[in-house]
C-alpha cells in the first residue's frame, strides 16, 4: 500500500492538545508546555501508525482572512484564548521547523485552505493524502481513493479515519455535498447562522432530497401525510434565507484551493 502524505492542521491539533492536558506541565523556568507536549505525542503516534512518505504542517497567520472581509462577524463570537496557548502555538511551529518538517501558511487564508490546496495537489498527482485535523470543514476534501481525513474527535489520541463512505455514515451526506449541508446547518463555532430550525438531520435530508436549488420548496416532490407536512415546514424555514445560505456555502464554508495555490 502506498505511503501517504500527512497534511496536519497545526493550529487545530495544538488547540486539542492544550485543552486535553493539564497546564501544570511546565519547564523549570515556568514556561507552560502542555500543548507542546501533547502535539509531540500526537506527532509520534501519527508517524508510527501511518509511516508517511512526507509531512506538511499548516498554520494560521496572525490577522484576518478573506472570510473576515466577506463577513465581518465571522468567528466574532469566539472568546479570546489564554495567552499560554498562544505562546505555545509559536513554540509548536518552532518545534516543527526544528524537526525539519515542512511548515506552510498563506497570508489572508486559514490553515484549512492551505490543507485543501495541498490535498488537491496530491490528488491531482495521484498521491495518497491524509488530512489530520479537528475541523469538520475538512470533510468536503475527502475523495476516494486519494484523500482521507483523520479527524481528531477529542484529546490527543481519539481519532476517526474517514473515506467517502465514512463521511456519508457520519453526516448523512457525501463529501461533495458537505458544503451545502454545512451552510444549511450552520456552525456556531464560526458564528455562521445557517437556516433557522434546520439541524444536522434535517440538513442531510434536504441535501439528499433536493439536489437542485429550484426544488428546495418541494414543488416537484410527490409526497403526502407527515412527509408533506414536514416538507412544507422546511420550505417555510427556507423562505428568505436562500441567498444567505448560498453565500454561506459558496464563500464561507468552502475551503479555498485555487486562490491559495498561488501562495503556498
Amino acid at each position: 500500500m502506498p505511503r501517504p502524505l500527512l497534511l496536519i492542521d497545526g493550529n487545530s491539533l495544538t488547540y486539542r492538545a492544550f485543552f486535553a492536558l493539564p497546564t501544570d506541565l511546565m519547564t523549570a523556568s515556568g514556561q507552560v508546555t502542555n500543548a507542546v507536549t501533547g502535539f509531540c505525542a500526537m506527532l509520534v503516534t501519527l508517524l508510527r501508525e501511518h509511516e508517511p512518505d512526507g509531512i506538511a504542517v499548516a498554520f494560521d497567520l496572525p490577522g484576518g482572512t478573506f472570510r473576515h472581509v466577506r463577513l465581518p462577524s465571522y468567528k466574532a463570537n469566539r472568546d479570546k484564548q489564554p495567552d499560554i496557548l498562544y505562546e505555545q502555538l509559536v513554540l509548536v511551529r518552532e518545534l516543527v521547523e526544528a524537526l525539519g518538517l515542512k511548515v506552510v501558511d498563506a497570508e489572508g487564508f486559514e490553515a484549512d485552505d492551505v490543507l485543501a490546496t495541498l490535498a488537491t495537489t496530491a490528488r491531482d498527482a495521484g498521491r495518497d493524502a491524509i488530512v489530520v485535523t479537528g475541523d469538520r470543514d475538512s470533510y468536503q476534501l475527502v475523495e476516494d481513493p486519494f484523500v482521507r481525513v483523520l479527524y481528531n474527535k477529542r484529546g490527543v489520541s481519539d481519532y476517526a479515519l474517514y473515506d467517502e463512505a465514512g463521511i456519508e455514515e457520519r453526516t448523512g451526506v457525501r463529501p461533495d455535498d458537505y458544503v451545502l449541508y454545512a451552510a444549511l446547518r450552520g456552525d456556531p463555532s464560526d458564528n455562521l447562522p445557517g437556516v433557522p430550525g434546520v439541524g444536522e438531520k434535517t440538513a442531510a435530508k434536504l441535501v439528499n432530497a433536493y439536489e437542485e436549488e429550484a426544488n428546495w420548496d418541494g414543488s416537484d416532490r410527490d409526497t403526502d401525510g407527515k412527509d408533506q407536512r414536514k416538507q412544507g415546514a422546511v420550505a417555510h424555514q427556507l423562505q428568505g434565507n436562500e441567498e444567505e445560505c448560498k453565500s454561506c456555502g459558496d464563500e464561507m464554508a468552502t475551503t479555498e484551493c485555487e486562490i491559495c495555490m498561488k501562495q503556498v
